[in-house]
């Protein structure tokens, strides 16, 4: 099973991915703990993220592209995956699927945990996490509405599209996900 988890900032894409994981038996490639990883380890990669990464702005897409098609060889990820923060473009997703067919390979499933913005907003500021800060918060929120909510179209148009209301206790949300990947 190889899923792709969206969502605003604060839509609980972490925790869905971690629940499906442990119910699936799946690794979680999370794109934030992957990012923060290579900067820590001051890998090259990491070196060419983290402008973006400390003032909210996107990866460049062949720097994220590169980091995935490098974690997608490795032998963990055979079964599938649990991808939880990239895609976050309509041309990543793309860029994604260009990938995933190299290495024979597709997505099962793109799930969209929707939470109103107000929802993200507030359970954001809740994490109190340092590259959380208000002024942060709000350029991943503008940056979500203008360049990954067009991905929902991309996805819907090729069947992949799950929406879950993400606005519910995690139990309740990932209850209404395992039905229908299970199925």
């Amino acid at each position: 099973m190889r899923l792709v988890i969206l969502g605003g900032p604060g839509a609980g894409k972490g925790t869905q991915a971690q629940l499906l994981c442990s119910n699936l038996s799946i690794p979680l490639l999370a794109v934030g703990d992957i990012l923060r990883e290579a900067i820590a380890d001051d890998t090259e990669l990491g070196k060419l993220a983290v402008s973006y990464v400390e003032t909210g702005e996107l990866v460049p897409d062949p720097i994220m592209i590169e980091f995935f098609r490098r974690r997608l060889l490795l032998w963990d990820v055979f079964n599938g995956w649990v991808l939880e923060g990239y895609p976050r473009t309509a041309f990543q997703a793309e860029e994604l699927d260009f990938l995933l067919s190299d290495l024979a390979q597709e997505i099962d499933w793109a799930i969209w945990l929707k939470v109103p913005t107000e929802v993200l907003l507030s359970r954001s500021l809740e994490r109190d996490r340092s590259d959380d800060s208000p002024e942060i918060l709000q350029r991943r929120l503008d940056l979500y509405r203008e360049q990954t909510v067009p991905i929902l179209d991309y996805y819907e148009y090729r069947n992949k599209l799950l929406t879950v209301n993400g606005d519910r206790p995690p139990e309740e949300v990932q209850q209404d996900i395992l039905k229908v990947v299970n199925s």
